[in-house]
């Protein structure tokens, strides 16, 4: 097994002190939003790798993966997903709200990727929204009390919460909202809020939010949004959503065409390897509207907690509809039997979030990880959780 020296993403957005905290390390006062473990092109972890000589150096995974693919992955991990990496696995600690976004399905992004490709579309312009042909469903485990946004709520419902803040601008939307059928009303309520005129779009969002101050209550989530994202469309369209708060150890897929967003807490976040977003508030950055009405799935959807299910090898583990990644946590106690972990055909990534526990020679703490190749056999002994993510084969 490999230690892994991972980087940090320094996000606006991120809290200055969930992740030291965590790691127990002082605060630089300097946000630090994520903790990248994978082999993700655009910030690698770096894999510390002994030669056979016995010296020790780190190498990005992203090259050790490349170099040999099937010895790092196996066969039938290369196979089914490509010789990468098919996973990035993440410490998320969201210190203000992260943008309102959608994710395409795979069709989506194979489509939305070569339509920009043929049109010339730089990949770093700002108004590029299909990076690579990949989808990229998520899934976040709270490490503490996390609260997010998941799903459009029932029509009626949305039109109870925009009619209870007694603005006049947003009656119009709460008469949509019950007159029409749902899916229609969401889609037409959304439109409207993200293209209509934006000084006018702003005066709402100021009254809006205003009232919801007053009102208290879950409302004053919805004020601290408009707190952070002053005017913007956005706190509109987040009150059309499920505003979830999970607890430790629960937590909330995220699949294509659910317009979501996390608002606090720390978490450890699990994705499919890649970058295609497509924003709809709560960002100053690109929204391109025609396109995210046509990933964005218009029905109200229950939030669906997750708690893990125990298999028959103790693992608490998180179903995911997806087969690119596999989280599950292992809880080990000072004087349980090593877990044998060895996955023969599946790349591995091992993360600590808390106590001393020991996987292979290798000692953990509070954010530490490990990769394992393929076949490369893997114990854990506690004391200690460990979060496992691999891969479905």
């Amino acid at each position: 097994m490999d230690r892994l020296s991972n980087p940090v993403r320094p996000y606006a957005w991120g809290s200055t002190t969930a992740i030291p905290e965590l790691l127990g390390t002082e605060p630089t006062g300097e946000p630090q939003a994520e903790v990248w473990m994978g082999a993700h092109p655009g910030d690698p972890s770096r894999a510390v790798r002994t030669a056979a000589d016995g010296t020790a150096r780190e190498v990005p995974l992203s090259d050790l993966i490349a170099a040999d693919p099937e010895g790092e992955l196996g066969a039938a991990a290369v196979a089914k997903f490509g010789p990468r990496l098919p996973f990035l696995l993440k410490l998320l600690a969201a210190g203000s709200p992260l943008s309102l976004q959608v994710h395409p399905d795979l069709a989506q992004a194979k489509e939305g990727y070569a339509d920009e490709e043929r049109r010339g579309v730089p990949h770093d312009a700002p108004e590029r929204t299909y990076k690579d042909p990949n989808h990229k469903p998520e899934l976040i485990c709270a490490l503490t009390p996390f609260e997010g946004l998941c799903g459009f709520r029932p029509a009626a419902e949305a039109a109870a919460a925009l009619e209870a803040l007694d603005v006049d601008s947003l009656k119009p939307y709460v008469d949509l909202l019950r007159a029409r059928p749902e899916d229609a009303a969401l889609r037409e309520v959304l439109t409207a809020v993200l293209t209509g005129d934006p000084a006018a779009t702003a005066a709402t969002v100021t009254e809006a939010a205003a009232a919801a101050e007053r009102l208290g209550g879950p409302y004053a989530t919805y004020a601290s949004i408009a707190r952070h994202y002053p005017g913007d469309p956005g706190v509109i369209a987040a009150m059309l959503l499920n505003l979830v708060t999970l607890a430790p150890g629960e937590a909330m897929f995220l699949g294509a065409g659910v317009p979501h967003a996390y608002l606090s807490g720390l978490g450890v976040e699990i994705m499919a390897n890649s970058d295609n977003v497509l924003r709809c508030g709560l960002t100053p950055k690109h929204i391109d509207v025609p396109e995210l009405l046509r990933i964005v799935r218009f029905e109200a959807k229950d939030p669906g907690v997750l708690r893990p299910v125990r298999d028959a090898e103790g693992a608490e583990v998180y179903a995911a509809p997806i087969d690119e990644f596999r989280l599950s946590r292992y809880v080990l106690p000072a004087d349980g039997a090593p877990r044998d972990l060895t996955a023969p055909s599946a790349p591995q990534i091992l993360l600590c979030t808390a106590g001393t526990p020991r996987a292979g020679d290798l000692e953990l703490g509070p954010g530490d990880a490990v990769f394992a190749a393929a076949g490369e056999r893997t114990e854990l002994s506690g004391p200690g959780t460990v979060f496992r993510a691999t891969v479905v084969i």
